[in-house]
């Protein structure tokens, strides 16, 4: 295991990390972040020759959060530049000389969402005026605002032909709704394909070549699917529906000219990767091994090198991310970038076994915040790193989010935890991605419920049925909503845990309504809680401060500084309300408490990550011992 290195923590946080591989326009490049200098830096490699050649040299950021996009014409890439990590970026240009030169600089948040064909138009979202809408600079220097809604605009592309442009935002009372616009270039005229129906969620994704078809996703019928919308058409059923339902499907892109769909495949804990012929309808699934095939999902990405092959990007609990061109004629691929493994090898790394069970969200652990009716009783997937370690200590790691799951793909916190001799438990509670709308939306109403009774009905099942793990030594640690659940699951089920580590956590949820950013306010806390006007009870009542006398077991609290997501008001209102209570804070009190300088909602940069590895680790050998001699 990883824990013959002599210092694990340094050599994870100091392995090279490929973020956000981008295709150029030629398809004969790969635009990346990369890492291995020890720095973040933009890097571009060759796809024939496989040559890397480092672009920037320091004018990125260090936190590698945010999605590069080429220019047009292929001789520069967009990047998103903050201060300290508080993801409040302009947009800047990197060429190929190294020179850069700001593109779009405003107040507030600026995201890219596409670079027109024409070469002389940038998209992108920000919420300078309140909320998240649509922005179309010009490169001879005119900024002009495209969109104006109440709601955040998601996903804006250009068509080809430069006419039109294809959105998605939400005008309807019901907050779960989401509709896919096109629209004049100059955001005029915005027609709504009226995709599915009302309290469904569709998204425009990308446009055929001809500039009439977009492919669009939906989950109108429960799991997500794949279309093509021709909206040149005049009959009443202008979308073809692609795949027989049986599992969710996420549209990536058109290929080879538009004949070819591709598509993201979730199945369990697997992400597999489909293309569809656009013509017959017929898909397969591509042909790698198990574990997660994607690219990263934010932000505007291409894949096609050439018109039969692609660019991935595969890993397994054990592997870790590397780059693949794969040939679709021939079902073969090479790797274009090496994982890089330092002392390592992928035999140090645990392996993660699906483990499945059955909840109703209330656990046999007693409530001691909120008593909950059972809900409906579901089978909950869960992942579990065994350490290796007997009596093994348990770390619970309920994922962020709450939108995302956790997947067999090469974790690299759990890689720390696993070095440090803990078991490693990840949930997949209801509310999770991966399984299609009416499951998301079980969140709806309920945070810090029947999922929260999900997250420890999985402690309690694996204590149960690994008579290896320590149930004497149990901890839970997570970030951003795994941060929430942690706040949670120490207030609502004490007698469960030895020990917690919340990193970025929502503490006081009117608080956080009040300060988060403005599309974080609508698109996240408005709809899955309402207002705190509309709901009082129910934002006090789910919110951990209010519940703060049931911490019993030792808590290390950790906050950014410049996080805007989730700001760092919620652990400063968490820490003053335990020592109002009574707690005291310190290596050997009740609680320790860690402001992280120069970082927002957590980071990729190798120092930054080695001194939350550091965090951790000292907590966990004062606050749950004797891990090596298994005593």
């Amino acid at each position: 295991m990883t824990r013959s290195v002599d210092d694990p923590l340094a050599a994870l946080a100091n392995l090279p990390t490929i973020a956000h591989p981008t295709v150029s326009p030629d398809g004969e490049e790969v635009a990346c972040y990369y890492d291995v200098s020890g720095r973040n830096e933009l890097h571009v490699i060759d796809v024939e020759t496989g040559e890397r050649t480092r672009w920037s040299d320091g004018e990125v950021p260090r936190n590698a959060r945010w999605f590069v996009q080429w220019g047009a014409d292929g001789d520069r890439v967009f990047f998103h530049r903050d201060e300290a990590g508080d993801e409040q970026n302009d947009i800047y240009a990197l060429t190929r000389e190294g020179e850069v030169e700001p593109i779009v600089e405003m107040d507030g948040q600026t995201v890219i969402y596409d670079v027109g064909t024409d070469g002389e138009t940038l998209l992108f979202g920000s919420n300078r005026d309140g909320q998240m809408n649509v922005y179309r600079h010009a490169f001879d220097g005119d900024t002009t605002k495209l969109t104006d809604y109440d709601r955040a605009v998601h996903g804006a592309i250009a068509a080809p032909t430069g006419d039109r442009i294809a959105y998605a935002t939400n005008e309807t009372d019901d907050f779960d709704n989401r509709d896919v616009y096109v629209a004049n270039a100059d955001g005029s005229e915005p027609r709504n394909l009226e995709i599915g129906e009302v309290g469904a969620e569709a998204i425009p994704v990308d446009w055929g070549p001809d500039g009439s078809r977009l492919l669009v996703g939906d989950n109108t019928d429960d799991l997500g699917r794949v279309g093509v919308y021709d909206t040149a058409a005049d009959d009443s059923e202008p979308i073809t529906w692609y795949g027989d339902g049986e599992y969710e499907e996420v549209p990536v892109s058109f290929l080879s000219g538009g004949e070819r769909i591709f598509a993201e495949r979730t199945r369990g804990p697997l992400a597999v990767p489909v293309v569809y012929d656009a013509a017959t309808g017929e898909g397969r699934e591509l042909d790698l091994p198990e574990g997660v095939t994607t690219l990263p999902p934010m932000g505007p990405s291409e894949y096609a090198v050439g018109d039969d092959r692609l660019l991935l990007q595969h890993t397994t609990p054990t592997r870790r991310p590397e780059l693949l061109v794969y040939d679709l004629e021939t079902d073969e691929y090479e790797t274009l970038l090496e994982a890089e493994y330092g002392p390592f090898d992928p035999e140090d790394f645990a392996d993660a076994e699906y483990v499945t069970f059955r909840s109703d969200g209330v656990p046999e652990t007693p409530a001691r915040a909120v008593e909950h009716a059972p809900s409906e009783e579901l089978e909950i997937g869960a992942l579990l790193y065994d350490s290796g370690q007997r009596p093994s200590p348990l770390v619970v790691n309920p994922h962020g989010g709450p939108r995302s799951r956790d997947d067999k793909s090469f974790d690299l916190y759990t890689q720390v935890l696993v070095s440090q001799g803990f078991s490693v438990l990840q949930v997949n509670y209801r509310g999770s991605t991966g399984r299609g709308r009416e499951f998301v939306e079980r969140l709806i109403d309920d945070w810090g419920g029947a999922e929260q009774g999900d997250v420890a009905t999985a402690v309690e099942h694996v204590l149960e049925t690994r008579d290896w793990l320590d149930d004497d030594r149990v901890v839970v640690f997570g970030g951003s909503y795994g941060g929430y659940s942690t706040y949670w699951q120490l207030v609502q089920y004490p007698d469960l845990y030895d020990a917690g580590i919340a990193w970025i956590g929502l503490t006081d949820l009117e608080d956080m309504y009040e300060n988060t950013m403005p599309h974080f306010r609508t698109e996240l806390m408005e709809k899955y809680l309402g207002a705190p006007d509309e709901n009082p009870t129910l934002y006090e009542e789910r919110s951990p401060i209010t519940h703060v006398e049931n911490l019993s077991a030792p808590l290390l609290i950790v906050h950014g500084v410049s996080d805007h997501r989730v700001p760092v008001s919620q652990a400063r209102l968490f820490r003053n309300a335990l020592e109002d209570a009574g707690f005291e804070a310190g290596a050997n009190g009740d609680f320790e408490y860690q402001e992280l300088g120069e970082e927002g909602h957590a980071s990729t940069d190798r120092n930054q990550k080695l001194r939350m590895f550091r965090q951790v680790g000292e907590f966990l050998d004062r606050r749950v011992p004797d891990r090596s001699d298994g005593e």
